[in-house]
């Protein structure tokens, strides 16, 4: 879907230490491991099969913060109809959070948002999720509306 260069940056293992990483396009192989952080950060994670769907998909591109070992420390995952950039999610393995990976992946779709003129780019996040909502908001992200919670037993 787009002409992604990968980039590079790092993340400190412990402060001295840093691990370095590459920005690049989701591949085949790195879906388990991708599944598996799914998992790890959400409540209804995807599987590996949405997970492939999105890689075939022309509307959607998936990168990864991987490491020369093809440890996947991040990822981020974007759909684009016409001129709308829709985020699906942005996951950062526990371990690497409050790095600036989180802010490295959205800084990709940022970059390509305004290179492709797109409108605008949206996405969802739990209100509970105060860390995604300060990287978001950072990032010049506003709150435009809230989805009502279904609760169980109650038909909306």
């Amino acid at each position: 879907m787009t002409n992604f260069t990968p980039t590079i940056g790092s993340v400190p293992a412990q402060p001295t230490q840093p691990i370095p990483y590459k920005l690049a396009p989701m591949d085949r192989g790195l879906i388990p491991q991708i599944a598996a952080l799914e998992r790890a950060c959400f409540s209804v994670p995807w599987t590996e099969e949405m997970l492939t769907e999105e890689l075939e998909s022309m509307n959607s591109t998936c990168i990864v913060a991987v490491t020369e070992d093809r440890e996947v420390l991040g990822y981020a995952g974007i759909t684009v109809v016409l001129d709308e950039g829709y985020i699906n999610n942005i996951a950062v393995a526990r371990k690497y959070r409050r790095m600036g990976l989180g802010s490295d992946l959205l800084g990709v779709f940022l970059r390509f948002a305004k290179a492709q003129n797109l409108a605008f780019l949206t996405l969802e996040v739990r209100d509970t999720n105060l860390a995604a909502r300060a990287l978001y908001h950072k990032f010049g992200f506003e709150e435009v509306g809230r989805r009502k919670i279904r609760k169980e037993g109650n038909a909306q």
